[in-house]
């Protein structure tokens, strides 16, 4: 897939006041500080789009970015962050979990990962209850540069064995960095792919 447009459509708190019209969303979700914006900005090729930030958990809205025309690149809040008091915490789950749950116009979440980590119990009971909801999502294993080969494999194969454990069939998943645009091709080709399957 070749990116010919990008553009910033609309931050909200409120999935009702999301756009209107049935063009598909892709979301992409991790916790704080994981590289998310990065992503973006790589995926997209345009390097302000999402703003990235020192600070982590700085995103507090849900942000459409209009592709092609065709369809929403969907930045959302951070899960987890630490430092964030209990009411806005509670006011971001609310807002992840409205999005997530309703929004029909979803057809894909991309759960970012950091591959230096093993696996962290956020991580793995988000991923648990996007189980339980029936919630169609991808894992994208970010900061890829950081490790050598040897041990970027080793995590990730620690990663999917820890899933296996409560899964019979393992999520779609890529390894990305975005500093090196590592994994960029195989996240649009697998956008592609759905764009084209919901056309079908």
């Amino acid at each position: 897939m070749i990116i010919k447009s990008a553009e910033f459509v609309i931050s909200n708190t409120d999935v009702v006041k999301c756009p209107q019209g049935g063009l598909p969303e892709y979301a992409f979700i991790g916790r704080s500080n994981v590289g998310k914006s990065s992503l973006i900005n790589m995926l997209t090729q345009r390097s302000g789009l999402a703003m990235t930030s020192s600070t982590p958990g700085k995103t507090l809205l849900i942000n459409h970015f209009l592709i092609n025309k065709q369809w929403y690149l969907v930045d959302l809040p951070g899960y987890g962050y630490a430092q964030r008091n209990a009411k806005t915490q509670a006011q971001i789950d609310r807002i992840i979990n409205s999005y997530i749950l309703r929004r029909e116009q979803m057809v894909c979440l991309f759960v970012l990962v950091d591959s230096r980590h093993a696996p962290l119990p956020i991580d793995l009971k988000f991923i648990e209850w996007l189980g339980e909801n029936g919630v169609p999502f991808a894992l994208v294993f970010t900061k890829a540069d950081k490790l050598g080969g040897a041990t970027l494999q080793a995590n990730v194969k620690a990663y999917l064995t820890k899933l296996e454990e409560q899964w019979e069939e393992l999520p779609p998943y890529f390894v990305t960095s975005s500093e090196r645009g590592v994994g960029r091709e195989q996240i649009l080709d697998y956008i592609e792919q759905i764009n084209a399957s919901l056309k079908g």
